[in-house]
């Protein structure tokens, strides 16, 4: 039997961009393109964190996107700053993840669970790219899980007295850090989270980490030996740091997807272009299926990247439950933009492996994506878990 129905004539789904999200790309992409761009391989190459470029990001607004204006962020959506993250991370992952991290890691936390006079304090500074926060969590024993935090603060009259270390801590080392929030267990029990200008006595930044990708973009490990700061400094409730700090997690999911789909995009239309221009065999590679079809899949993916991210985007910018799409986006967009690296340098073959592709940088860059803001195994577990099944 059948059924009396009536539809709206209406299309319900729209998948175009505003034009405001589109002027925007192109304002970003052409300050990628003519400030980044052409020295990427250098500061890879040098392990440079360059400075003066990252303020003038600041200058261009990007750290303040998503915050009020009232602390002079720009009131932006959530889509606007994804949109930022994957066109820097076009051209150079370093600078993408010095953005997506002071913004989602260093002023976010304060912007959520600060005081107004935290806020009024340390916002302005940190959304104007003046300066940066870092947000401390990881330590040698302790990773994807978070609970099992060692390092310690306890109450001396007004100050705390904060003793352990931290590792793997971007934005942690630059001249312009000013801010490192660390996670601490506390008399209260459980884990709190307490806001460590840079330059308090007993905050000891290691030495930058030489690492495989990522390499201008400034990662250290942080030691707290007594080091001691305003009781004032504790951000949000006591004990209620790794819930905090959850909550503000899948933002930063949304924007690792981001960052991911920047890659993949790239690597693509590096490897498009090339397939195009060299010949084998008396035509171009890109006429033989067996390229061909490569770049066939890899577009297919990087398209399933950009809705499940901008998806993820949209569900948070409209108030509505995000968490697992935000864990479908980073998983999805991260192992593809890691087989785009692998599929491009394939089709760039032995030139792939020569530092002077941009796939090389890609290649190496892209691997960290799979790890850091939640594993692809704890995606898989958070997106089990939306399932209703017992993981």
């Amino acid at each position: 039997m059948g059924y009396p129905l009536s539809f709206d004539t209406e299309v319900g789904v729209d998948f175009a961009l505003s034009a405001e999200h589109e002027a925007f790309r192109k304002v970003v992409r052409s300050f990628a393109e003519a400030e980044i761009a052409p020295h990427s391989d250098a500061w890879d190459a040098a392990h440079q964190f360059p400075v003066d470029v990252v303020r003038k990001m600041g200058d261009l607004g990007l750290f303040g996107l998503p915050f009020p204006e009232r602390y002079g962020g720009h009131d932006s959506d959530f889509l606007t700053f994804c949109i930022a993250v994957e066109e820097i991370a076009r051209v150079d992952s370093s600078l993408a993840i010095t953005l997506e991290a002071a913004v989602g890691l260093g002023a976010n936390p304060i912007h959520h669970f600060g005081t107004e006079a935290q806020k009024e304090a340390w916002l302005p500074d940190l959304l104007a790219g003046r300066a940066l926060a870092a947000f401390a969590l990881t330590e040698p024993d302790s990773g994807s899980d978070a609970g099992a935090t060692r390092t310690r603060a306890v109450r001396d009259g007004d100050e705390w007295v904060i003793d352990g270390t931290k590792v793997f801590i971007t934005n942690s080392g630059t001249s312009i850090t000013a801010l490192i929030t660390v996670t601490a267990r506390t008399p209260e029990g459980g884990v709190s989270t307490i806001v460590v200008p840079t330059g308090t006595p007993g905050l000891v930044i290691e030495p930058a980490y030489r690492k495989m990708g990522w390499r201008a973009s400034d990662t250290h490990g942080v030691r707290f030996e007594g080091c001691r700061v305003p009781v004032g400094n504790l951000l949000g409730e006591p004990g209620r740091g790794l819930h905090q700090f959850l909550s503000i997690l899948d933002d930063g999911r949304v924007a690792i997807a981001a960052m991911s789909l920047g890659i993949a995009a790239a690597c693509l239309d590096h490897a498009v272009e090339y397939a195009k221009v060299r010949s084998s065999f008396g035509r171009p590679i890109g006429s033989n299926q067996s390229i061909a079809f490569k770049l066939a899949d890899l577009q297919v993916a990087v398209e399933a990247s950009r809705l499940l991210t901008y998806r993820a985007a949209w569900l948070r910018d409209t108030g509505q439950a995000f968490k697992h799409a935000a864990s479908q986006a980073k998983l999805f967009a991260s192992e593809t933009a890691v087989d785009a690296t692998r599929v491009a340098t394939q089709v760039f073959g032995g030139a792939g492996v020569m530092e002077a592709t941009p796939v090389a940088r890609f290649y190496r860059d892209a691997k960290i994506l799979e790890i850091g803001e939640g594993t692809s195994e704890i995606q898989r577990l958070v997106i089990a878990r939306g399932l209703g099944l017992g993981v």
